[in-house]
């Protein structure tokens, strides 16, 4: 058996944790391909790794003193070295990452330095080769992988190694130039070299016991979710539960290789399994869990005979594509077309939008309404299953909250509800305690 296994940031947080680690990997000789974060906070008033490293990028060139930040860094990875009682000398590198704030390096390659660091320090710690994820993952320039090639090369550079440790959350473009996931992509990197090395089981150890079934700041001790789908991962991740990066099944998908969130400060623990078949009964499992975001915003559209005019929305969402927006969802009317979109990405050029489609469409009303927030109830056992989004809104409406908007695509992996940003935490444990029941 094979395993390949991804440590948190909070996991390899500062030495004492990464000694728990190597305890982890010794107990079982089939962890053999270890992917690294940065280390995290150390305690709640803490800085991780990478966000001092954006400081530092920020500081220099803003043509600020840097400097203290520089040795912030050192002094944290100094201290980690000293306290596991290895020979690694930290000169070196230090005066690396000093020459390229130096030679404009970019962002990227200066916050891929916690992980670079991080994987080096712990390769020593346990004896194993380090490999640089820059020598395994190509990248664009648009922060995505080149699948086809990066699947092909690592397959490649990691048959030559036994065991290694390789940082995640980086790789670089044709040329060498490194390129960063978004945050949390260590674990896309974890997915990645799992499925190079044809691992049987990707771990990924974090500081929770698997996935919880809602949020645990608003739902009192909600259950843990013991298995789930690709598909559920996905779009639980999408909508804030952030135990997994959202975009970490798609390596996998097509292998079947399943996915385990374990909990390092109790290795023990039952965590949660994540599998590409639906694990369970479809008529016993109705729900797997609930999770929601704030910080939309609505564009509505009115003109009478919205619905006879082709490729009306297709101009829409066209003009908020040459804005570089990503809509959420389009609920319509036969007269009225919304467009759900982050808040964030509408602030800088909400009078634009309103003034492009007023030239464009003439309509009779436009608006855009800010303080949504979007919750989802998340289950494979929807689809096969009447009554559950009855259900849904009738918890809602014994709760008193009015309802935006909402949307049921026709896989019914999902329902999504709209409401208020007053009424987000409301409506979640509505939906929890109504919902409980069906949860495995």
């Amino acid at each position: 058996m094979v395993r390949t296994v991804k440590f948190g940031g909070t996991s390899l947080a500062d030495a004492q944790m990464m000694k728990r680690c190597a305890d982890i990997i010794h107990s079982d000789a089939s962890r053999r391909y270890i992917v690294v974060s940065a280390p995290g906070k150390r305690n709640p008033e803490d800085v991780k790794v990478t966000d001092l490293l954006y400081r530092l990028y920020a500081e220099k060139y803003s043509g600020r003193e840097y400097v203290d930040t520089l040795y912030q860094i050192r002094d944290r990875f100094e201290e980690m070295i000293c306290d596991l009682g290895i020979a690694f000398d930290l000169s070196a590198e230090m005066e690396e990452i000093r020459t390229g704030l130096e030679h404009l390096p970019g962002s990227d390659w200066l916050a891929s330095r916690g992980e670079y660091l991080n994987a080096k320090i712990f390769a020593a710690y346990l004896g194993v080769p380090f490999v640089d994820a820059a020598v395994l993952i190509r990248m664009k320039a648009d922060h995505t992988m080149d699948e086809e090639e990066t699947y092909r090369n690592a397959a490649e550079v990691l048959k030559h190694y036994e065991y290694a440790v390789i940082p995640g959350f980086y790789g670089a473009d044709e040329n060498g130039r490194i390129i960063t996931f978004t945050r949390g992509g260590s674990d896309v990197t974890g997915s990645v070299i799992a499925r190079a090395v044809k691992a049987d089981l990707y771990e990924n150890w974090t500081d929770v016991s698997g996935v919880l079934s809602a949020d645990p700041r608003i739902v009192k001790n909600p259950k843990r979710v013991s298995m789930l789908s690709y598909r559920e991962l996905r779009e639980l991740s999408y909508m804030g539960a952030s135990v997994l990066h959202e975009d970490a099944v798609f390596p996998l998908k097509n292998t079947g290789i399943p996915i385990e969130i374990r909990n390092t400060m109790d290795p023990e623990a039952e965590g949660t399994r994540i599998a590409a078949v639906y694990p369970f009964d479809r008529d016993k499992h109705l729900v797997t869990g609930i999770a929601g975001k704030k910080g939309f915003s609505n564009l509505q559209i009115e003109m009478a005979m919205m619905n006879s005019q082709v490729g009306f929305g297709a101009k829409v969402l066209e003009i908020f594509a040459d804005h570089g927006i990503s809509y959420e969802h389009t609920p319509t009317s036969i007269d009225i077309m919304s467009v759900i979109a982050e808040t964030v990405y509408m602030e800088s050029c909400r009078n634009e939008l309103i003034q492009e489609i007023n030239e464009a469409f003439h309509p009779d009303r436009i608006f855009i309404e800010d303080g949504l927030a979007l919750v989802a109830v998340v289950g494979e056992g929807i689809s096969a299953n009447v009554g559950v989004a009855a259900r849904v809104l009738q918890s809602i409406a014994d709760a008193g909250i009015s309802v935006k908007m909402i949307d049921a695509g026709c896989s019914e992996l999902n329902i999504i509800i709209g409401v208020t940003e007053a009424d987000y935490e409301k409506t979640i444990r509505s939906l929890y305690d109504s919902l409980e029941e069906y949860m495995h």
